[in-house]
């Protein structure tokens, strides 16, 4: 096959790969996308393992012979631009086009004129995705904070009592708590001083990390991460893995064993039953992430004695029956950085501790 050939069928493969990813960005599966245009699957996954199926074969840098003309081109945006069709996709253009009697150009060829020319973005009134949360890395107590609200049940049927609750996602400490008949930004931003003071947090040392909602972005809880010197950062609408030590910790609320099946008949009692949750959370519940310390001894500092003491106990244990160890012993040393939405950086993808 000649050079021209070769870059022929090399850019009906990327137009191929290009419709294929445009309609899973539309929800479709790849393998059925890739079946709408008589392509196997497996062919796809080859492609893009050769960068879109390039043989990496010299060739000449003439341009093909199938090239839009410069008015063949001009034709096409203003056809995609033009006020019945700039709200749609190329993959609503082409068939309506079709149905017209009017041929332009394919669907891949329209998408790649529109990224050159700088229009790849969403067309119509679609909001593009929210840009992930800004990455925060913890590498001590009280640097960045999670928090949130859950419902608990109560004995009447359609209303709820609000658990306010801050963790300290280094040490997993819960640092502050809150049981109210609503949810409020006043009530938030009592709760956020408070447990600021109690942990003597000065200006400029903490990151506050939360949901979308009201109480979380209202003006009398802004005011008062301002006057603390507290920094704001929001997950994305929707986004609960934006926030996932809050939702870890309501997990582990919810699921232990003396959570009550019977709602609480008022405030009162769900507080009394939470301050007991916290207790024996903050105190003598042996952490997963946090090499099965108490978040109470690694908020603290005494969880590095304890490591230590273990990693004694078990050196000693494997000196004692050699033959019963196949390898080290188990890995008792204190975890490093906590990082709440890790980005691309490989140093803090491998470092990074998960929530649960």
């Amino acid at each position: 096959m000649g050079g021209r050939g070769r870059r022929h069928e090399q850019e009906e493969r990327q137009e191929a790969l290009e419709l294929i990813d445009e309609a899973v960005k539309d929800g479709s599966r790849q393998a059925e996308a890739a079946e709408t245009l008589n392509i196997d699957p497996r062919t796809v996954q080859r492609w893009r393992a050769q960068d879109g199926g390039e043989d990496r074969r010299a060739g000449p840098l003439s341009a093909p012979a199938n090239k839009l003309t410069v008015v063949e081109r001009e034709q096409v945006l203003e056809v995609v631009n033009s006020p019945e069709y700039r709200d749609l996709p190329p993959t609503q253009i082409v068939p309506r086009l079709a149905d017209e009697g009017v041929y332009v150009a394919s669907e891949a060829t329209i998408y790649r004129i529109l990224r050159e020319e700088g229009q790849a973005g969403r067309r119509g009134r679609a909001r593009s995705p929210a840009p992930k949360p800004k990455e925060h890395v913890s590498t001590g107590p009280n640097q960045v904070w999670s928090w949130d609200i859950t419902y608990l049940r109560s004995a009447l049927r359609g209303q709820f009592f609000y658990l306010y609750l801050i963790v300290d996602i280094w040490s997993r400490k819960v640092v502050g708590w809150a049981v109210h008949q609503e949810e409020s930004m006043d009530h938030a931003a009592a709760l956020i001083a408070a447990a600021a003071t109690a942990e003597g947090i000065e200006v400029g040392d903490l990151v506050l990390h939360s949901d979308n909602g009201g109480p979380m972005k209202g003006s009398t809880m802004l005011a008062t991460l301002q006057a603390l010197g507290i920094a704001a950062s929001f997950s994305r609408p929707s986004v609960s893995n934006d926030n996932p030590y809050s939702e870890s910790l309501f997990k582990t609320l919810k699921y232990r064993p003396e959570y009550p099946t019977r709602p609480f008949e008022d405030t009162s009692q769900a507080a009394a039953w939470v301050a007991a949750f916290v207790d024996w959370y903050n105190t003598e519940h042996r952490h997963s992430a946090i090499r099965m310390v108490t978040p109470a001894q690694r908020h603290v500092g005494t969880d590095i004695a304890v490591l230590e003491a273990r990693d004694r106990l078990y050196k000693a244990a494997r000196h004692a029956h050699p033959n019963r160890w196949s390898g080290s012993t188990r890995d008792w040393s204190q975890p490093g950085l906590v990082v709440l939405n890790p980005g691309r950086s490989p140093s803090t993808k491998k470092t990074a501790w998960k929530a649960a």
